[in-house]
């Protein structure tokens, strides 16, 4: 009891932390700059030298802190990967989602990523927190085996603590159980 005492008392100042320091607020694009690249990578013939914004929206915690469900938009060129309970090896589906990832990276190089590696409910905070860590480094590890440079795609475990299912059934906790990537601001093209 006293363990799970001292777990909550260090996530209610990890928390308190986040919240008393704030983040930065995103950086955004010059108005009058070009508009930002199609899904497909396409800029109208040539390449922006300009930074834009992300394609794929806020980050899973800058949503859930505007009271939203972490969730990737359809329209969203990277699409989400899954794994089996307590696994963070790569199914042949994450594999295939990931080949597509890699395709998009490659006629995008200015874009970085931030992959968020996710978990469902059950486990410890600690061990969730791990597990996704790993989820999201078994991502960045086969993009970097498919040709995307490791300095343009980061992670970040947030383990159970942004759902985006909150129910107690098997379909929801495999929903839970995701990497997530988030377009990141993207350089300037050189």
């Amino acid at each position: 009891m006293a363990d799970r005492l001292s777990v909550l008392r260090n996530l209610t100042a990890f928390f308190a932390f986040l919240l008393l320091t704030g983040c930065p607020p995103p950086a955004t694009t010059q108005s009058g700059s070009a508009s930002p690249a199609s899904p497909s990578g396409q800029t109208g013939g040539k390449e922006q030298s300009t930074t834009r914004e992300s394609t794929t929206g806020p980050s899973s915690l800058e949503q859930a802190q505007q009271g939203k469900v972490p969730s990737t938009p359809a329209s969203s060129p990277l699409k989400e990967i899954y794994f089996d309970f307590d696994r963070y090896d790569l199914r042949a589906d994450a594999r295939a989602s990931l080949k597509a990832n890699a395709d998009w990276l490659k006629a995008n190089p200015s874009v970085r990523v931030e992959i968020e590696g996710h978990c469902d409910e059950r486990g410890t905070n600690e061990y969730n927190l791990a597990l996704g860590a790993k989820r999201a480094q078994a991502a960045k590890a086969y993009l970097v085996t498919l040709g995307i440079a490791a300095e343009r795609l980061s992670t970040i475990s947030y383990g159970e603590e942004l759902p985006v299912c909150k129910e107690h059934t098997d379909e929801c906790w495999q929903k839970n159980r995701r990497d997530r990537f988030v377009i990141t601001t993207a350089r300037p093209a050189s």
